[in-house]
């Protein structure tokens, strides 16, 4: 492990339709990866609160940046000197749907906020009946210890320049909070698109997921070769890697890849 490393955690849990006992958890987590040396601790997308179908319990439920949510995760990471990074169910404009959010918070509050652009209308699944997708802007990233980290989430894995224009942004880390849901196959794709990803952007890539029945579990982190570096299986639980900052920079000087493509990413 480098003397410059930056402990990275990815926590795999099953959110419910409560805050307060989601909040329980997510505490529980921190401390326990910030015990292992982890400075940014990733948790799934819906950690704020998650119910099974979708209904209209998720606009009653959708807080404000400002909310009693991203307070509490303020004060946990003031507590921890740690970066947590989690799904918000945000408050929309009109009243009736809901944004899926991702907030990066630090001790002074808020470092980060990306809003789901790419929603889960595939394999039989409808998110957009509630959710609204998130405006195409800027990434969004934050730095700790000289890396820079960018956020996605889920089913954006399946759009590859989503990953890229993070590339573009000097991103080190990809966060990626899920819930991606099971079905044939789709532990496959899972795995497969988070290696796909850091491999086509020479970066690392660190995804929670939901533990099965919903979930695929297998939240993990990933090289920028694409190799899984730590990761979790189907339980609830936590890994940790030490990220070396220069092992991006020892990767693409064997794979330049990004300096050689003949292709940019534009908004549709």
């Amino acid at each position: 492990m480098s003397q410059d490393s930056v402990g990275v955690a990815v926590a795999q849990f099953a959110p419910v339709a409560s805050s307060a006992t989601n909040l329980d958890h997510i505490a529980a987590a921190a401390r326990t990866g910030a015990a292992r040396g982890a400075r940014v601790v990733v948790f799934p997308e819906y950690s704020s609160y998650f119910v099974d179908p979708f209904d209209d319990t998720l606009a009653a439920n959708a807080e404000d940046l400002d909310g009693p949510f991203v307070a509490a995760l303020t004060a946990l990471s003031s507590e921890l000197d740690t970066v947590i990074v989690a799904g918000l169910l945000e408050k929309a404009d009109d009243g009736r749907r809901v944004r899926n959010a991702v907030v990066a918070v630090g001790a002074d509050g808020i470092r980060a906020v990306y809003r789901k652009l790419h929603l889960y209308d595939a394999f039989g699944q409808r998110e957009s009946d509630w959710v609204e997708a998130g405006e195409i802007a800027p990434p969004e990233t934050f730095e700790v210890a000289g890396l820079r980290f960018g956020l996605m989430t889920c089913y954006d894995l399946r759009f590859p320049e989503v990953a890229r224009t993070l590339a573009d942004a000097g991103v080190d880390v990809a966060l990626v909070p899920a819930e991606w849901v099971r079905g044939p196959l789709k532990e496959h794709h899972w795995r497969t698109l988070l290696q796909a990803r850091a491999i086509e952007n020479t970066f690392f890539v660190a995804a929670a997921d939901h533990p099965p029945p919903l979930g695929v579990g297998h939240s993990m982190i990933v090289d920028p070769q694409g190799v899984a570096i730590a990761q979790v299986g189907t339980a609830t639980d936590l890994a940790v890697a030490h990220i070396d900052p220069d092992a991006i920079a020892r990767v693409r000087r064997v794979n330049p890849a990004l300096q050689l493509r003949r292709f940019r990413v534009t908004p549709r």
